[in-house]
């Protein structure tokens, strides 16, 4: 069974590595230039590198959909370029799974694939796609939907040791983004983080830089720009989140589930 999911991001990354570890190809289409910010963790990082591992899983740039099949073949997961994944009309995927976290549907519908699951708000299950997910933190994260929609974007983060929003570094201005520091560092509260055109953005707390955007990227004003650790443990810089794996379980359920009614 082919598995086509849209986005490479974080999250999409880890329910990538609970479908290919549990035996089924997985093929993985990105934007031009993704704004990723846990890169290490993020099979995204290959539309800039040309090849990425995370957690021991291989993922390497394809520059169609047939050089996609060949990797496959070669045990590596394939991301292609292609926001609207029109590589679905030559691949025929039986399942497409849209994990972009976009908050709104950008183009998947019933229809496209045997079974079509859409990750998070802006999906209703029964209408636009078959399943929904639940991206949201909380008792329900990972649960799988039949009817209905996921729980509406707050635009607040997820708590971690207490803090939401605080955790988050988000551009102060309009430009050209410089990361000043590395993921796995450590950060003080105060201290100068990354530059938005000239002006820095600092720590609103101190703990370990989880997740950084690549330099050279045009941010805006408010963006999200960077994610800060208060636990401390540098370890978790490069392991898939337990909500990505969560969001992960959700959908390879929804595709078990599938199977299981055919």
């Amino acid at each position: 069974m082919l598995v086509l999911i849209k986005g490479a991001g974080d999250v999409a990354s880890g329910v990538a590595l609970r479908i290919w570890r549990s035996g089924f190809d997985v093929i993985m289409t990105e934007i031009p230039e993704p704004t990723v910010i846990r890169r290490t963790v993020a099979f995204a990082e290959a539309v800039y590198q040309g090849i990425v591992e995370v957690e021991g899983v291989t993922a390497r740039l394809a520059k169609d959909a047939s050089e996609a099949m060949a990797l496959l073949k070669e045990g590596v997961i394939p991301v292609l370029v292609d926001p609207e994944a029109n590589c679905r009309l030559e691949l025929a995927p039986q399942v497409i799974v849209d994990a972009t976290l976009a908050k709104r549907n950008l183009g998947t519908f019933r229809g496209q694939a045997p079974l079509v699951i859409g990750c998070g708000p802006g999906f209703t299950a029964g209408e636009e796609v078959d399943l929904v997910v639940e991206t949201k933190r909380g008792h329900y994260l990972g649960r799988v939907l039949t009817e209905g929609s996921a729980a509406p974007n707050t635009g607040i983060p997820g708590s971690v040791e207490g803090y939401a929003e605080e955790r988050v570094l988000r551009a102060t201005a309009d430009g050209l983004f410089t990361g000043l520091k590395e993921i796995g560092d450590y950060v003080n509260k105060g201290q100068a983080v990354a530059k938005a055109g000239e002006e820095p953005i600092c720590a609103e707390i101190s703990g370990v830089l989880r997740g950084i955007l690549r330099s050279g990227l045009q941010v805006h004003k408010g963006m999200k720009v960077g994610d800060i650790d208060p636990r401390g443990e540098i370890q978790y810089c490069y392991t898939v989140s337990d909500k990505a794996l969560a969001v992960g379980g959700g959908v390879l359920e929804g595709i078990l589930r599938h199977q299981a009614m055919r």
